[in-house]
């Protein structure tokens, strides 16, 4: 057993864990934050992206232990208080999702994407949302999202 310290969407957060907890699990199974989402378990998917220390990260692919110390942001404290976050107004207004089960990881990929690049181009979005896989919507209207997030003409 390890003791993990973080701070989880603001929440400090000290618990006892197996040494080979993954955080999507620690966040889902221990913290009840469901929207991080478990789609592939192979890291294949995006459905379980998070934001470790500001940067867009697979949680299925990172033990809890390794993210103790760090700020853990999930899609579940993305948003600010008083609404949406402008990448969840957008995803919602161009219609950017159907079953919604990726919804969760590709927002927090792209909201990571945006803070690196604030106007990325077609091939820039395209290229950003690789490792983030979505079966329903085609990705054209997320792209447009990303583009009205981004503050571009869509």
């Amino acid at each position: 057993m390890a003791k993990v310290e973080l701070t989880v969407n603001g929440q400090k957060v000290s618990k006892d864990v197996e040494d080979r907890t993954l955080l999507a699990n620690f966040l889902r199974d221990e913290l009840g934050l469901t929207g991080t989402h478990i789609g592939c378990d192979t890291s294949q998917c995006g459905c379980c992206t998070v934001h470790v220390n500001g940067r867009a990260v697979k949680s299925c692919t990172m033990l809890v232990v390794q993210a103790s110390g760090s700020e853990v942001v999930t899609i579940e404290g993305l948003a600010p208080k008083d609404g949406l976050h402008p990448v969840q107004k957008a995803f919602s207004e161009c219609h950017a999702l159907q079953c919604g089960f990726c919804t969760p990881g590709m927002i927090m990929a792209v909201a990571g994407m945006l803070k690196d690049n604030p106007k990325p181009n077609d091939e820039q979005i395209i290229h950003g949302l690789e490792g983030n896989l979505c079966r329903c919507t085609g990705y054209i209207n997320i792209v447009k999202a990303v583009k009205q997030a981004s503050g571009q003409a869509v």
